[in-house]
């Protein structure tokens, strides 16, 4: 069984934002890009009605993705998680690495994760190996570098 695909509500709004700009901006642009090379004569050697019909095709896979994973998606908000002590779903965590290196990072859905803006999946090493711990934890995290151990020194839930 695939594992579930956990969102938060931003972003599932950010999805769904997505999915209406391709369906009702963009996608009939290149429509009507594409119409128009059309009637232009000898497709074959076509810029546009080629790089129309390709980009299509990447407008309609996107599409059939997000309408998947909308559909499938699991909403968790937070702010309604039972225990705000402990790290899970939607935390935002500020711990140190045994460099001394402080950093904040928020625990999200994979379709959401930003790592350059301190957003990483659920599913990842980092989050995998703090979930559950609270402030004060030390916990390891197998990283492409070798081992490395996070102190947990906050955590916090948005409300």
């Amino acid at each position: 069984m695939d594992k579930p695909i956990y969102i938060t509500p931003e972003g599932l709004d950010a999805l769904r934002k997505e999915l209406d700009h391709l369906w009702k901006k963009e996608r009939p642009e290149v429509v009507a890009v594409v119409h128009w090379a059309a009637g232009n004569g000898d497709r074959s050697e076509n810029g546009d009605y080629i790089y129309g019909k390709k980009r299509l095709r990447e407008i309609d896979r996107r599409v059939r993705y997000l309408i998947k994973r909308i559909e499938d998606a699991v909403v968790v908000r937070a702010d309604e998680q039972p225990d705000h002590t402990h790290i899970f779903f939607g935390a935002t965590v500020t711990y140190v690495n045994a460099r001394d290196e402080e950093k904040t990072i928020r625990i999200v859905g994979e379709d959401e994760a930003d790592s350059l803006n301190g957003c990483i999946s659920w599913v990842s090493p980092v989050a995998r190996a703090l979930m559950k711990s609270g402030v004060g934890d030390v916990v390891t995290v197998r990283t492409p570098s070798g081992e490395d151990e996070l102190e947990v020194l906050k955590v916090s839930y948005a409300v």
